[in-house]
């Protein structure tokens, strides 16, 4: 709209001027939601000119062989989760077997272990009593492996603190070398 055309109405300068106010108000929102939607359609066009040219890297790819791929990897990943699974449960058991043998009185591990049926107790359903009459059975068969549950009652002489044979000796080794008594 323009001013000549209001004053050929025969319109004052003064509601012209409201008039044209009013109407730059309008016009001004309209070039807000022109420019916003612009926005938006360049948006649009820089996504599609991206997908664009990701889907272009793959125009070549063969969707079977890439599913093969998946499903190989899928399988290592399980074949990995099981390997995985198999050493935690070797370990448990390595561990669980060691204790027993340590809380029998083992002397060497490794020895007590070259006589057991190892696959046996592996595969059993209740391995630590398995473990327990495996070792009973050894002990009973090889009981050197095994520390003696009974105290030591044979010591040999003194070892050490101030016993009276000690200084009985110094003080003959004092008199045979021709010196006087040690005084305390």
């Amino acid at each position: 709209m323009k001013t000549e055309f209001l004053k050929g109405l025969g319109l004052e300068q003064d509601v012209i001027d409201k008039i044209m106010a009013e109407n730059g108000k309008d016009i001004a929102a309209e070039k807000a939601k022109t420019t916003k939607a612009e926005g938006e359609r360049d948006n649009y066009k820089n996504q599609l000119a991206t997908a664009t040219e990701s889907l272009e890297k793959f125009k070549d790819v063969d969707p079977t062989a890439m599913q093969s791929e998946i499903d190989k990897l899928t399988q290592q990943l399980k074949d990995k989760d099981a390997e995985y699974a198999a050493k935690e449960a070797d370990r448990i058991f390595s561990d669980t077997l060691k204790e027993a043998i340590k809380s029998a009185g083992g002397r060497n591990e490794k020895s007590v272990m070259a006589l057991l049926d190892m696959d046996a107790l592996k595969t059993s359903k209740n391995q630590s009593e398995d473990i327990k009459k495996a070792l009973e059975t050894v002990k009973e068969s090889d009981a050197y492996l095994f520390g003696a549950d009974e105290p030591f009652s044979n010591a040999v002489g003194v070892t050490g603190g101030t016993g009276s044979g000690r200084d009985d000796n110094l003080s003959a080794i004092r008199a045979a070398m021709g010196l006087p008594a040690k005084k305390d």
